[in-house]
This record gives C-alpha cells, sequence and structure tokens, in this order.
C-alpha cells in the first residue's frame, strides 16, 4: 500500500509541475503577446488616425495618446498609461493608480527616451512593460510623449495559481481514494500470505491436516493452492513413512527377539543345541539381511542416481534374464514372445524387477509348472513379463501387495513383503509402472511397461524354450 502510494503520489506531483510550468509559460507568452498587441495597435492607430479637430494627423502627442486610448480597451490585469513631459496624463486599466504613485515606475518611463521593454517590480509585484516613445515632427522635448502598456505578471499568474491549489486539493483526495483502495486490494491479495504463514508456523511432522481456504483467482491464490497440494503430498509421504517405519521395526524386531530367545535358552554344554541354534540365528540373520538390502534399495529408488540407463538390446536381456532364472527352481522355463529393439534403460535394474519376480512365481509354483518370460515392443514402449501357472492371486489382494511389507492370502516366511514394492520402484523410476494380470487358479501375469522412444528393428518372435 505504501508502495502504491508513493508511486501515486510521485505521478501526481510530477504531473502537477509539469502542468504548473507548461502554464505559467503560457501566461508569460500571452502577456507578451498582448502587449505587443497594444504597441501594434497604437502604432496602427498613430500612422492612419486624424485629429477630429483639425481633420489633419495628430500633432500634439497627448491628443495623439487621449485618441489611442479611448480606441483600446486593455485586458483585465493590463494597464494603459499616456505619459506627457515625463508625467502621467492619461490612464486606463486595472492598477494604474498603484502604477502611476510609484516614482520608481515613473523615473523608469521617463529615462526611456527612444522607448523599450522590461521587467520591474512595483510594491513587490511584478511588471512586464513596453514604451513607445511619442514625438510627432514640429513638437519640443517638453511636449514628448510615452505610450506605455503595462501587464501585471504576478496577477496573471495567480489565477493559475487558483488552478494548481484546486488540483492540490483533487490530488489529495485521489490520494485518499488510492490509499484505501490500496489496503482494501492488498489486504485481499495479501491474506492467502497470512493465512500461508500462519498455517505453516501451526504445521509440525505430527500434524499436517491444516489447509489454506482458497477463494480468488489471482497468482497469490495459486500459490496457495501450490502450497495446500505441497501439504497434501508431504502428509502422504509423511503417513507412507511412519508406516515404513513401523512396519520395518516390526519385520527387523521380529528376527531379533527369535534370536535373542534362542540365544537365552542356549545350553553351552549341549553340542546338538549350540549346532542347531547357530543353524536357527544364521538363518535369521541372512533374513534381517535381506531385509535391510531391500530397504536400502527402496530407499534409493527415490535418488536421481538409482538408474544408470544406456541403450540395451530388450531381445538379448530376454535371452540373459531367462538364463538367470533358471537357477531359481526347477520348473518348465519359457520365452513367450522376445523384442527385437533397443531402449535406454538401466539393464541391471531392470535384471532386478523381473528376477524378483521370477523368484515370486518359483515361490507359488510347484516343480515342473511353466513359468514364462517375454518381451514385446512398440511405439507406445517396452513390456517385459513374468507368467506363471501356479494358484494366482486374489482379487482382493491385486493392489495390496504392491505395497511395502505387504503379503497375499498365502505368505511365503522367506519374504518380506517388499519385493513387489521394489519392482514397482524400479518401473516407477523408469517413468513406468507394473501390472498384474490374474484369476484364481489360473496363474497370474506380472508385465512391467516402460513408456518411452524404443527403435523397434523387427515384430516380437515368439519362441519357447524348454
Amino acid at each position: 500500500m505504501a508502495w502504491a502510494v508513493a508511486l501515486s503520489t510521485l505521478a501526481l506531483a510530477g504531473a502537477g509541475a509539469a502542468f504548473y510550468l507548461i502554464e505559467r509559460a503560457r501566461v508569460d507568452q500571452r502577456i507578451a503577446e498582448t502587449i505587443v498587441q497594444e504597441i501594434s495597435e497604437f502604432d496602427a492607430f498613430a500612422a492612419t488616425a486624424v485629429d477630429p479637430r483639425t481633420g489633419a494627423p495628430y500633432t500634439d502627442p497627448a491628443r495623439l495618446m487621449q485618441g489611442a486610448l479611448g480606441h483600446n480597451v486593455p485586458d483585465e490585469h493590463q494597464a494603459l498609461i499616456a505619459f506627457v513631459g515625463g508625467r502621467p496624463a492619461y490612464v486606463q486599466g486595472a492598477g494604474v493608480d498603484q502604477l502611476t504613485r510609484s516614482p520608481e515606475f515613473v523615473a523608469l518611463v521617463g529615462s526611456l527616451t527612444r522607448g523599450g521593454t522590461g521587467t520591474t517590480e512595483v510594491d513587490g509585484q511584478r511588471i512586464r512593460y513596453a514604451v513607445r516613445a511619442v514625438l510627432p515632427a514640429g513638437t519640443d522635448e517638453t511636449r514628448r510623449g510615452a505610450f506605455v502598456v503595462a501587464t501585471f505578471a504576478d496577477r496573471e499568474r495567480a489565477e493559475l495559481r487558483e488552478v494548481l491549489r484546486s488540483y492540490v486539493l483533487v490530488a489529495l483526495v485521489a490520494l485518499f481514494v488510492v490509499a484505501v483502495g490500496a489496503w482494501s486490494v492488498s489486504g485481499r491479495l495479501l491474506r492467502p500470505l497470512r493465512d500461508l504463514r500462519r498455517t505453516a508456523d501451526q504445521i509440525s511432522s505430527s500434524d499436517l491436516t491444516r489447509r489454506i481456504e482458497v477463494t480468488g483467482t489471482d497468482d497469490i491464490s495459486d500459490l496457495a493452492r501450490t502450497f495446500n497440494a505441497m501439504l497434501d503430498r508431504l502428509q502422504t509421504a509423511f503417513a507412507a513413512q511412519r508406516r515404513f517405519l513401523d512396519d520395518a521395526g516390526h519385520e527387523l524386531r521380529t528376527p531379533i527377539t527369535i534370536v535373542r530367545g534362542h540365544l537365552e535358552l542356549l545350553d553351552a554344554g549341549d553340542p546338538a543345541d549350540v549346532a542347531s541354534t547357530r543353524d536357527l540365528v544364521l538363518d535369521e540373520l541372512d533374513r534381517m539381511s535381506r531385509l535391510v538390502d531391500d530397504l536400502v534399495v527402496l530407499a534409493r529408488a527415490e535418488r536421481p542416481d538409482f538408474l544408470r540407463p544406456v541403450p540395451v538390446d530388450v531381445g538379448s536381456l530376454t535371452d540373459d534374464l531367462l538364463d538367470k532364472a533358471r537357477g531359481l527352481g526347477d520348473r518348465a522355463w519359457r520365452i513367450d514372445a522376445r523384442a527385437e529393439a533397443q531402449i535406454d534403460a538401466d539393464p541391471q535394474r531392470l535384471s532386478q524387477a523381473v528376477l524378483q519376480l521370477a523368484a515370486n512365481a518359483v515361490r507359488h509354483t510347484e516343480p515342473g509348472q511353466v513359468v514364462a518370460l517375454g518381451s514385446a515392443a512398440d511405439a507406445s514402449g517396452v513390456r517385459l513379463w513374468v507368467r506363471d501357472e501356479g494358484p494366482g492371486v486374489p482379487e482382493a489382494d491385486a493392489a495390496r501387495i504392491f505395497e511395502r511389507f505387504e503379503r497375499g492370502a498365502n505368505p511365503s516366511r522367506e519374504g518380506a513383503g517388499l519385493g513387489l514394492s521394489i519392482v514397482r520402484a524400479i518401473a516407477g523410476a523408469h517413468s513406468g509402472s507394473v501390472r498384474l494380470d490374474s484369476r484364481p487358479g489360473a496363474g497370474a501375469t506380472f508385465t512391467i511397461e516402460i513408456p518411452a522412444a524404443v527403435a523397434v528393428e523387427a515384430d516380437p518372435v515368439e519362441v519357447e524354450v524348454p
């Protein structure tokens, strides 16, 4: 508001100053023009007029100037004075008494024997004047005349000053209106910022439910909406983090409790008990190590250096994945289709995700059942999938199993419920997603979809590898 009022004040003051200077110059110009006009009219009269008494041109300066004054009408703040023999004889106009009674002005006119123009002061007032010497042929110096045109310049400017005072009053009223308007508008515009500050002060890690009420459509209102959206994301992230920490703590406490319980009950003198406890402790430590490794992968998935993309031949990657998956279990491994295409991706992360899906398929199938891998590519991107002939995934578990520490209806003790979360994180890091297609009793197909510009060399090749 202060800046608005300050700028308005500068603008109004500048406009007022410019108006005053321009109009004052115009007033001075008008004064000079009226003086020249009066002198010109007197010269024209002296050159053409005749004395009514004689019917001949004027020979008496006094009668000449008297006749000229009878034909001229001075302006409002102008005086016409006829001097004869150095003394004022005939006057016409405003303020003539002030001029004729001023010894300085009378002496000034008397000194201008050949006429002239200039500016002087009389009783503190600025006077613009012009003197025309009048000395017809055949007259002596004692009858010498002077026709004087004098204008009170300060009185002419006084009207301008009145206008300027009116302008100042109007400008003050305008400034008051601007101040009230700026106060109202700035208060309305900045209200979201004040609410944002108060909301930010009240937000803590335990309460992220506060939001800013937004009603406007301006930029600050958009900022408030963006702030609310940020709070929504933060609230979701904090809730997920708390849930993640609670679940991670629960998953880690379980093996620690098991290890502690067996160590407390260990009979150091019984070699069989020591060996059995040792195997159990090592198994639990291995499970804890896998859990920590999985947590590290999920944590690193949020970092920009999680992926190291390079050009990847999807067909060769599919073959390599099948070779690696064979070691996961005795299954009928197959390749449904192999895409002959290239894509920019991180081959190690993609291998990690597909092998995680293959390991899940092994855990939910029996020896000899089919577990198939495949890949396809088109203009929309690349798809990598793992298909099995296991019991499938119930519809109620289809979305839940991708959350951290969530397991299906028949969980395996070997997993901590992080495998599919890692798969989803890897797909998301590639700007993709993972999809599940399953029917209970008819197996499940997990598909990683990566939307990207790919170079397709040929149609996908359907193969079957025994």
